[in-house]
């Protein structure tokens, strides 16, 4: 848990090498997010409103969890020199002249752990990204009291040595005091990529029953894989890779149907109504900002670094925008 607590602090000689800290780390959230919990993000800069108080700037990347609401799931802030002001953190420059230090500060915390469950998680409990999952296949033995059982067990353990040897992160499930049906709904609600089945029929055709945990039911089966050690572990880490890519894109998908386009204050409060984001063209005070805080609970949620092409119009005033920004309820 530690490594999703820390934070990052920097001093620098001068703005530029600040700001691009500042930005280099919130590319570096935005990877991880996309690339290892399959996360999609926006990445932008917060509103005046929004900002870091004592930040110049502050950027973010706000994802969107399964009841459309969005998450700031890391920030990273643009100090300036207004801490080193306050505090008095100088260093000497080249000419033996005291000069403030200009700061970025970074990190991301425990809530981007709530993310990744509340992004990918179902009905039926977590789906955890197999990059992160502390287990990513769990297998499971199935056989009939005292029949078969040495043979199956002989079999399953097999498995887990092939798959620990290739580097896959494994669990046997061989606890004799649950059945086959309880073991596969409770690896299910913890959200493990992958479950392999194996029992007598199994047994005797070198085979196995592969089942990934991002479809359900049979059309996430597959029967008869060979427990061959080169077939079998390239047949898993495929799939893992393939279970990994899946949450991305149905993560992705759902994001951008639920993002709307808007060019009136109305247009935004029906999309907010909605339970969608809003995008527009924003050229507003911070007053009138606040003001659609107050009746819509939304709020600004980033300028995505990402800006469509084209002339844009402000919603709230109608002149011309430079930006378009994102609005929408939040966590």
């Amino acid at each position: 848990l530690s490594a999703f607590i820390t934070q990052g602090h920097t001093a620098h000689a001068t703005p530029d090498e600040a700001e691009a800290k500042a930005i280099e780390m919130v590319h570096v959230y935005a990877e991880f997010a996309a690339t290892m919990a399959a996360m999609p993000v926006v990445v932008g800069r917060k509103s005046r409103v929004e900002t870091f108080a004592g930040a110049k700037t502050t950027y973010t990347i706000e994802a969107m969890m399964g009841d459309k609401k969005a998450l700031q799931a890391g920030t990273s802030h643009n100090l300036g020199d207004n801490f080193a002001k306050a505090f008095d953190t100088t260093f000497l420059d080249e000419n033996g002249k005291k000069q403030y230090v200009h700061q970025s500060s970074w990190g991301v915390s425990t809530r981007l752990i709530g993310g990744i469950i509340m992004t990918h998680g179902d009905d039926t409990g977590l789906r955890l990204p197999p990059a992160l999952a502390p287990v990513q296949v769990v297998v499971v033995p199935i056989a009939q009291k005292n029949k078969d059982k040495e043979t199956v067990s002989l079999a399953a353990a097999h498995i887990v040595e092939t798959l620990k040897q290739a580097g896959v992160r494994v669990k046997l499930d061989d606890d004799t005091r649950n059945s086959p049906g309880w073991k596969f709904n409770h690896w299910e609600m913890k959200g493990v990529p992958i479950r392999i089945e194996v029992g007598p029929k199994d047994v005797a055709t070198g085979a196995c029953v592969v089942a990934r945990r991002d479809k359900p039911g049979k059309d996430g089966k597959e029967f008869g894989v060979s427990v061959d050690a080169v077939v079998l572990v390239a047949k898993i880490k495929q799939t893992l890779d393939e279970v990994q890519a899946s949450l991305l894109h149905e993560a992705t998908v759902f994001r951008d149907d639920n993002i709307v386009d808007v060019n009136s204050y109305d247009e935004l409060k029906t999309a907010i109504a909605d339970g969608k984001w809003a995008r527009g063209g924003w050229e507003g005070t911070d007053a009138q900002e606040l003001e659609i805080k107050e009746a819509t609970g939304a709020t600004i949620r980033c300028f995505p670094f990402d800006q469509p092409l084209g002339d844009k119009t402000c919603l709230m005033t109608g002149v011309a925008a430079k930006e378009v920004c994102i609005f929408a309820k939040s966590y």
